[in-house]
């Protein structure tokens, strides 16, 4: 660094510690130890405060001759605190309030936009409520940045996409805890049942190391609902106009002072035949599954310990409906109808041990362990994929504040992943099953600092050293800043490094239901840049507060596997990156408290995400150029009434490239335009419970010829994969919920 940059540097340094106040920062909790997200904290006798963050965290700047703060959070009693030394950080915790003959009414917060120093938002169970939210995949309803969609009109796997790019490129968090990777990739959306869940937290871009190295355009972190949480049995049960109908239980109890421990519990039947296109082929498959979890929590006082079992069975069949395998055997006589049928049962389990060695400074030592064994039969037609994929992890932690200045985090992590495979890639049932094995285990470290001036100017910069016994070595650096030259704005920047390794069949088996030739190349260790610049705007407006925020991220991927619909008519090729692949993203999104009860939210995203397909930099095919959303929220002034609506618009995109048919026609259209989805749903609250109605795709668009050649399934033609939009017309659906709280 030059002498005049280093003067820049540190004159930037003295001008923002000369212009700072003190901060007062703390935490606000439950008496459970529940962190509470959103609740007030402002000075006594003055409009001067802040809310606590998605960790229950809040830091207000200390105001001359006032050291009363005022803190208060819907159905908790208020509370008055002192607070004499802004060094000190404050944990307070508020009393539940008497509930007996008095209403309480207030608004939760549902999306909330992290402050802190990653790009981050957290979707909360009072955000979970406003749609039906089955499971993880339907939880994104009202989200503005992550997009799901059907990667295939016939398995009804779906995908998360994020920064315009697929679910395989975000890091999958349960807890903290790497999970839902490899064979789970296609249908891990429908393994997480939505009332099972606490919060969702959604972060762009290049993320902390801690984790691991796999983040590449971010990382979706699932937090479960809590055995420590207040005691309480809930029940939720659905049914929908699809012939889809679930049960949801959950229950925890405290054995003690330190020891409590949670059961939750899932069943869902999907049983209906449903072909809204009239193509012959169910728009949704029929799904059976049974879920659960047991989890522990122990309490002490340094030390902190959670395990937990996790077991999963589930039965998914697609495919050809009655009419339509009628309408084949006419075109075809004497063929069998074309089935789809996958067996999967999965079996999980994770302990977290921390120790905490000295809480003044926050250090502490943390050991992390969980496995998964999945197991998944599937026959596509004759096609026939069956994988036992295990997996073992390992993390070791430590953190320490040395001073309110400076942050050190430091760990060892250990993952094995094993797939053992016996396929076949043809529908010729006199070829003999292939058997094939994957083995990769990698061993790593990091080092993580964070320098932190009173939340005004915040900087993290951390460095993972992994070995992988298939790659080699490899390094992944990451950096964050975040800038706070006023309250009502912060500025953030980051940059990292992101790798993956591909395990292509077991991650995009829903291929294998196309009768086009699936050709796999020897894969890759994937690997991007990811670079972004993101804002947020608190204005105050008509005496509330806008919030708008406006980022842009860049993806720049080294090395990559592609789907190449592209190279040859006749087959879909696995194949690795020849030439440039990027992703631009460009959002703008505001949220408004119109008036008492009613918040607006709406966003529009730009995307420009191109790969090279057979030696040509094209367009990613099925990716939408552009996204835009709506949403309104009302509650009634005592609270008993929600109204919720949201309103997607899809822009056009790209087709893999047409073929020319034996009559000189197109295959499809080169291109697809763009739709709208209207969602809603009207909630009446009781104190115990609640009814909700709802409606999702109202506008009733459907994918015209979402499978090609369906009326010959066991031709060459035949292709179930080229989804960009709904498969299905609108969709209703009612459920109940019940609240029992000790």
């Amino acid at each position: 660094m030059s002498y005049i940059n280093r003067f820049f540097v540190m004159g930037i340094f003295s001008l923002l510690a000369g212009g700072m106040n003190a901060q007062v920062n703390g935490y606000v909790k439950s008496p459970a130890g529940e962190l509470l997200i959103g609740a007030n904290v402002r000075w006594v006798d003055t409009n001067v405060g802040t809310t606590t963050d998605e960790n229950g965290y809040f830091s207000i700047a200390s105001l001359p001759g006032n050291d009363r703060l005022a803190v208060s959070y819907v159905g908790y009693e208020n509370d008055t605190v002192r607070a004499t030394d802004p060094s000190e950080s404050l944990e307070i915790i508020l009393r539940e309030a008497e509930m007996e003959g008095v209403t309480i009414v207030g608004n939760k917060i549902g999306l909330l936009k992290s402050r802190g120093l990653l790009n981050e938002s957290q979707i909360s169970r009072a955000e979970l409520t406003k749609a039906a939210c089955c499971n993880l995949g339907e939880s994104f309803t009202t989200n503005p940045s992550v997009d799901v969609s059907y990667s295939d009109a016939a398995t009804g796997a779906r995908q998360i996409k994020l920064l315009g790019l697929s679910g395989s490129y975000v890091q999958m968090l349960a807890e903290n805890i790497p999970d839902f990777r490899g064979v789970a990739t296609p249908y891990a959306l429908g393994y997480v049942p939505g009332p099972w869940l606490q919060s969702i937290q959604v972060s762009k871009g290049s993320s902390s190391v801690k984790n691991g190295y796999e983040s590449i355009t971010g990382q979706i972190n699932v937090e479960y609902l809590k055995p420590q949480d207040p005691e309480a049995i809930r029940v939720n049960v659905y049914g929908d106009s699809k012939s889809r109908m679930e049960a949801n239980a959950d229950a925890n109890l405290h054995l003690n002072d330190r020891l409590s421990t949670g059961l939750l519990l899932h069943y869902e039947n999907t049983w209906g035949e449903h072909d809204d296109n009239g193509d012959g082929f169910l728009d949704k498959p029929k799904v059976r599954q049974y879920n659960l979890q047991n989890r522990w929590m122990w309490r002490g006082d340094r030390y902190l310990f959670q395990a937990g079992v996790k077991a999963m069975k589930e039965d998914r069949i697609s495919g050809q409906t009655t009419h339509g395998h009628k309408a084949a055997d006419t075109a075809n006589p004497g063929m069998e109808p074309y089935r789809i049928d996958m067996e999967t049962t999965r079996y999980a389990f994770f302990t977290k041990n921390a120790y905490i060695l000295d809480p003044e400074q926050n250090r502490s030592v943390a050991l992390m362990l969980s496995g998964t064994w999945h197991r998944m039969d599937a026959d596509y037609g004759h096609k026939v994929y069956d994988v036992d994929q295990k997996n073992l992890y390992a993390s070791l932690l430590f953190e320490s504040d040395f001073s309110p200045l400076h942050n050190l985090s430091a760990g060892l992590s250990f993952n094995r992943d094993h797939y053992g495979q016996d396929y076949r890639l043809t529908q010729d049932t006199t070829i003999a099953l292939t058997h094939g094995r994957e083995a990769e285990n990698t061993v790593g470290g990091y080092a993580q600092y964070t320098f932190n001036l009173h939340d005004k100017l915040v900087a993290m910069a951390g460095i993972r050293v992994d070995h992988s016994d298939l790659y080699g070595t490899f390094v992944t650096p990451r950096a964050h800043i975040k800038y706070v030259p006023a309250e009502w704005f912060h500025l953030r920047l980051s940059a990292g490094k992101g790798y993956r390794t591909v395990h292509p069949l077991a991650e995009y088996n829903y291929l294998m239901a196309s009768g086009r030739r699936l050709v796999i190349d020897a894969p890759e260790q994937e690997a991007a840049w990811n670079y972004g610049l993101s804002t947020s705007f608190y204005i105050p407006l008509f005496g509330k507060n806008l919030q708008l925020n406006a980022e842009y991220y860049y993806t720049d991927f080294i090395r990559q596997s592609l789907i190449d619909y592209e190279s040859d008519p006749g087959e879909i090729r696995i194949a690795n990156l020849r030439g440039k692949s990027y992703s631009h993203t460009f959002q703008v999104d505001a949220t408004y408290p119109v008036f008492e009860g009613m918040t607006l939210t709406a966003a529009y995203r730009l995307n420009d995400v191109r790969a090279t397909y057979a030696g040509r930099l094209m367009e990613r095919p099925l990716t939408n150029r552009y996204k835009g959303l709506v949403t309104a929220s009302y509650t009634t002034p005592l609270g008993l009434w929600q109204f919720d609506v949201t309103l997607q618009l899809n822009g056009g995109g790209r087709m893999p490239t047409p073929y020319t048919l034996e009559d000189g026609s197109l295959s499809w259209k080169s291109r697809f335009s763009g739709y709208e989805q209207l969602s809603a749903q009207i909630t009446r609250w009781f104190r115990r419970w609640s009814v909700y109605v709802g409606g999702e795709n109202l506008t009733g668009f459907k994918q015209k010829n979402a499978i090609i050649a369906a009326n010959d399934p066991w031709g060459s033609r035949f292709d179930p994969t080229l989804v960009y939009g709904p498969v299905h017309g609108a969709m209703f659906y009612a459920g109940i919920r019940f609240n029992l709280e000790r």
